[in-house]
């Protein structure tokens, strides 16, 4: 059983409840959730911070929830016998959880849906910017196809417009739901973009399956050598059959922010594609403090606790950006350069670079002088 906390994300977020309530709670937490101290500990009696990664069952055991990301696998392997009732992963990917065994299990769980889908879009408006401006493109006379359109697809859909692309969308399960009307098939996507970007979340069968949803037969449909940018689940693009593409020139580059078998990610692929990052396109400030504040919610609502905490994320370094085009002043709030090259540098420091990533601010943060 889930259920979604669909709450309005702003420049500050806060939850204001009349009182504090906390019932007796043992919470284990991810250690690289941020925003979080303060707040927890006014919820929960005791709290045991751990790295993702190092969640056992000895050490859940006698925990009421925990609070993870997508490194802590929720299985039966861990949960079996102990008295976990809620699991909320603060991201909106969900493939980490075990869902049959939760619901055979009684326990409840919770992801964070658009917590930082303005953060990926940010992520694809520079990559964007970066790919007219190095690479002679003009994104006006550019078709993007954005295969899968939730939160994070539409936004991007909307920096797409704005930057003058033209948009094609592809996203089965709500064509199935809404009908045919504003969405093209993955074939019609193949054929007719200079781009081709993925948000969906990874299922690995049934209807929807996105696992290796981009193989070697669809690279191998592409028309129009278009870029590929991933920043869903690796997964959902075949490793090799990239790597075949790009050599082979079906593709004319590609930016991976999402890798198979991560941290230990292909360094071939690293070396090769125009971007590559470990996995932080959606780590903005403004994002985490989404995720956070909406895991705080739905254990208060769980647990029916009532509380009184604030998150807001830090101020910019420098919030006042000049610049002289839009592009240099958008670089300026985020460059994806400097991670990729953190990342290509020093690939073995995958997990670190993740997890002491600086979380960076969106534009709502900033204000901007064009002279």
């Amino acid at each position: 059983m889930h259920y979604y906390i669909r709450n309005v994300c702003s420049h500050e977020l806060f939850l204001t409840l009349p009182a504090i309530n906390k019932s007796v709670m043992k919470v284990i937490v991810d250690n690289k959730i941020p925003f979080i101290k303060e707040a927890i500990e006014k919820i929960a009696d005791e709290v045991v911070y751990a790295p993702g990664k190092d969640f056992t069952p000895s050490l859940v055991r006698d925990a009421d929830a925990l609070i993870i990301r997508t490194r802590t696998r929720c299985n039966r392997e861990l949960l079996e016998g102990s008295k976990v009732k809620f699991i909320a992963t603060a991201t909106i990917g969900f493939d980490h959880i075990d869902a049959e065994y939760c619901r055979e299990a009684g326990i409840t769980w919770t992801n964070a849906p658009g917590c930082n889908s303005a953060s990926v879009a940010q992520y694809l408006q520079s990559t964007l910017l970066l790919t007219e401006l190095l690479k002679g493109k003009k994104l006006s006379e550019m078709a993007i196809g954005i295969v899968g359109v939730g939160n994070v697809g539409s936004k991007v859909a909307e920096v797409a417009r704005e930057l003058g692309m033209r948009v094609l969308l592809n996203d089965l399960p709500r064509e199935d739901e809404e009908g045919s009307a504003g969405f093209s098939s993955l074939q019609f996507l193949a054929e007719k973009c200079d781009v081709l970007t993925f948000h969906v979340p990874l299922y690995k069968e049934g209807k929807y399956k996105t696992l290796h949803l981009a193989d070697q037969s669809f690279f191998r449909s592409l028309k129009r050598s278009p870029i590929i940018i991933n920043t869903s689940r690796g997964e959902v693009i075949e490793t090799n059959a990239l790597l075949e593409a790009l050599k082979n020139g079906l593709i004319s580059d590609a930016v991976i922010d999402v890798w198979e078998n991560e941290p230990d990610i292909n360094l071939t692929l690293l070396n090769k594609v125009f971007i590559g990052t470990p996995h932080i396109a959606g780590y903005s400030a403004d994002g985490k403090a989404n995720a956070t504040r909406m895991s705080l919610d739905s254990l208060c609502q769980h647990f029916d606790i009532q509380a009184d905490y604030r998150i807001v994320p830090p101020e910019p370094e420098n919030p006042m950006i000049t610049a002289t085009t839009e592009t240099e002043a958008y670089l300026q709030m985020y460059d994806p350069r400097r991670d990729s090259e953190a990342l290509k540098q020093h690939p073995e420091l995958f997990e670190k670079l993740r997890g002491d990533y600086p979380l960076r601010r969106e534009k709502t943060a900033f204000r901007v002088v064009i002279s």
